[in-house]
């Protein structure tokens, strides 16, 4: 479009509302927002005026030869904190900061020009106060403990404090705007009284149309900011009621608990006193060699009976459940130059860049992909459902969530040796074990199996893709994911979507997720379509937006699935659906869908306190390098330049990862020769490796039909009797 501009628009929620899968029209500016469009600028006498891509956004004006250049280079850029805005004529104005740079602009007509001047002289009134308050803010002074304690208890009051005042400086800008232009159009009107029907009529006319067009405008950008305003103090004023009662109820509870605590503080001293702790072989439920649970709940003692029953005899056996570590080093400063060493590498897998620890994260590949399970409460309810349909939204929420962990995780993590395994069990806390086995080096990739006595089984074998372009890394996972729920047989399937990590060369590391996900039932048929948009600096939607709609095996849509891969995830039920009115990006029709409010499947947890110092790392993050005795001698636990690193002593640690690497390739050499000696001869020349994976074994997989790495059983029984003869070396 030539010389508009646009905004992001407000989002209304209404019971029951449309979900319209297709984009908003065009506003006009509003308080706060950026705005964009083409304006010509005077460059030189012989050029004269130029078109270009002007962008306002947070006091500051920039303009750029094309939408195309805004990624990279900016031609300039102009504080209106300080500057001046003169109107010069119908379509011309000129902006100054009273030094070495004055921009003179010319729009494309009039009312194009209001528009501009209108966001201008908003931005301008915004950006003053801002400067205002930061020099303000400078001469306060508060002690530690005083601005830590009301800090964290005031915080978000007087966040929202401020964002209200800013709304009340916007309507007081908007009002002084359209007092101006009422101004002018009451002369305007007043001449037309004064005419005589002539050959001026005409033209005064159409003065008094432009000088209404230009109220309507201004008049319209006050309405935005009081519908910001008052949606705003609405939302805010329900939740602050809510959290109030809310925090008296909790009150009331916790002094009944406490005075509950305290009279049985005594019986569960004599109870755990006598107790002894069930050795390992049966602290947890059985699980035979294909991975099928056995509860063995006779032995077992449950600590609320003990508490609730002083009577209990003290030959009970109870089995307390594990404190996990909710801390590790912080992350050393160590500074180093990525581009130095990737440079060489554009064009080359990630698996075979050599990189040192210093752009790792303190674990392994396994041990990010056993992260997958962060939200495992998901795939419980999920079980439970007796509904396909419903029971899709969670599993569809479920892959998403798994990309939650990713946002800030900009560490990559060490490539596992060929033969690695870690273990997740989570038996006693969370119901599930899982397992993962490095299976392949070159190209590398792991298998994966978990089962949870909730009843669902996941397993997945995952290849990594990799290519480094320079100013951003692509990673695509190939391989697909299994859950299999055992009391209904749904049997879905899935694939990942594509991971880019930005800014390379230059800049704070950033991560973003794209691509298009199919969440099949094989057994019913029922389907999810997800679509991660990638993040655009054009775009008028929500950063990280997830959006999804589940259909039976006949496509009729009966939920429709929004949110953010980082956030949170929603469904609304689908009460009717029709096509729209616009179409999409490929042309065809977009369908508008009537839905029930919407339902919370799922939300992030926060992080930690200090996860900044800590990789960002999330409360299973942090637990997943833990000692723990009784692990395989191959599990990522136990490496030892993992270990180093997570302890702070890097430069130990690139000497041990290039050990080790150095062995696995010298392993890989003699394993070649041997498969080469019992090759057949007509195979001369063709390198052959007849490696095969402890725990895992390479079938074609009968849902799929892709030849793919299942778990053959047999790691917990090993465990149990501690017999790990036949594990390989790789340490």
């Amino acid at each position: 479009m030539s010389g508009g501009g646009f905004r992001e628009p407000l989002s209304d929620t209404v019971k029951p509302r449309a979900v319209v899968m297709s984009e908003p029209k065009v506003p006009i500016p509003a308080p706060e927002d950026t705005y964009k469009g083409w304006l010509f600028k005077w460059t030189n006498y012989i050029k004269g005026y130029q078109r270009r891509w002007f962008v306002l956004s947070n006091g500051l004006l920039s303009y750029y030869r094309s939408q195309a250049e805004m990624g990279h280079t900016c031609r300039g850029t102009i504080n209106l904190a300080t500057a001046n805005i003169t109107v010069e004529d119908s379509c011309n104005f000129v902006i100054s900061n009273g030094g070495t740079q004055t921009y003179h602009l010319k729009a494309s007509s009039e009312v194009e020009r209001q528009r501009w001047i209108t966001a201008l002289e908003l931005a301008k009134a915004k950006a003053s106060r801002m400067q205002a308050e930061s020099d303000d803010s400078g001469d306060d002074s508060t002690s530690p403990a005083a601005s830590q304690g009301a800090g964290s208890r005031n915080s978000e009051v007087q966040s929202t404090l401020r964002t209200l005042n800013s709304k009340v400086e916007d309507l007081s800008t908007c009002n002084d705007l359209i007092a101006k232009h009422g101004s002018a159009l009451q002369r305007s009107l007043s001449e037309l009284e004064g005419v005589r029907l002539g050959g001026e009529t005409s033209e005064k006319i159409r003065q008094v149309t432009e000088r209404a067009t230009l109220f309507r405008i201004t008049s319209n950008a006050m309405i935005n900011a009081c519908r910001d305003f008052l949606a705003l103090a609405q939302a805010h004023s329900k939740r602050w009621q809510k959290a109030l009662q809310a925090e008296r109820e909790q009150r009331v509870r916790l002094e009944e608990t406490l005075e509950q605590l305290a009279k049985q503080h005594n019986h569960l001293e004599r109870a755990f006193r006598g107790a002894t702790v069930l050795p390992s072989s049966q602290s947890n439920p059985a699980i035979d060699s294909k991975g099928k649970v056995r509860l063995a709940q006779k032995d077992w003692l449950d600590e609320q009976s003990l508490a609730s029953n002083p009577e209990s005899p003290q030959s009970q056996e109870v089995v307390p459940v594990r404190k996990r570590r909710s801390r590790i080093p912080d992350k050393p400063n160590y500074s180093l130059n990525l581009w130095s060493i990737m440079k060489n590498c554009i064009g080359k897998e990630l698996s075979k860049i050599p990189m040192p620890v210093n752009f790792n994260e303190p674990l392994s590949m396994l041990q990010r992909l056993s992260e997958d399970l962060e939200y495992y409460e998901l795939l419980d309810r999920a079980a439970k459902c007796q509904s396909s349909l419903e029971q899709m939204c969670y599993v569809a929420a479920f892959t998403v969530s798994s990309y939650s962990t990713t946002v800030h995780r900009t560490g990559k993590p060490f490539n596992p040796l060929l033969g690695e395994t870690f273990e997740l069990d989570r038996v006693q806390e969370s119901g599930y074990r899982s397992l993962c086995e490095q299976v392949s080096h070159h190209p590398p990739a792991a298998a994966h199996h978990a089962i949870s006595e909730r009843g669902w089984t996941l397993r997945q074998e995952i290849a990594l893709a990799s290519k480094f372009r320079g100013k951003y890394l692509s990673i695509m996972p190939l391989g697909s994911i299994h859950c299999i729920f055992e009391k209904s047989n749904n049997h879905y399937t899935w694939k990942k979507v594509t991971t880019t990590v930005h800014n390379i060369i230059v800049g704070k590391l950033w991560i973003d997720q794209s691509g298009e996900i199919d969440v099949v039932n094989h057994r019913t048929g029922d389907r999810c379509h997800l679509k991660f948009a990638p993040y655009s600096y054009f775009s008028r939607d929500v950063a990280r937006k997830v959006t999804g709609v589940v259909t039976d095996k006949d496509g009729k849509a009966h939920y429709v699935l929004s949110g953010t891969w980082d956030e949170k995830m929603e469904c609304s039920r689908v009460m009717q659906s029709s096509r729209g009115g616009e179409n999409g990006a490929d042309g065809r029709q977009k369908t508008v869908y009537q839905t029930l409010k919407a339902k919370e499947l799922w939300r992030k947890t926060p992080l930690p306190e200090g996860a900044e110092n800590m990789y960002y790392f999330s409360t299973l993050a942090l637990t997943l390098n833990e000692p723990e005795e009784g692990v395989a001698p191959t599990d990522s636990r136990r490496r030892p330049d993992q270990r180093l690193m997570e302890q702070g002593r890097w430069e130990e640690a690139n000497a041990e990862k290039q050990r080790l690497e150095e062995k696995q390739r010298t392993v890989r050499r003699e394993r070649e020769r041997e498969a080469n000696r019992s090759a057949n001869p007509a195979e001369e020349g063709v390198h052959h490796d007849n490696y095969k994976p402890m725990w895992f074994e390479r079938q074609v997989d009968p849902m799929t039909r892709e030849p793919t790495h299942i778990y053959r059983g047999g790691y917990w029984e090993a465990k149990e009797q501690g017999n790990w003869d036949s594990c390989p070396d790789i340490f």
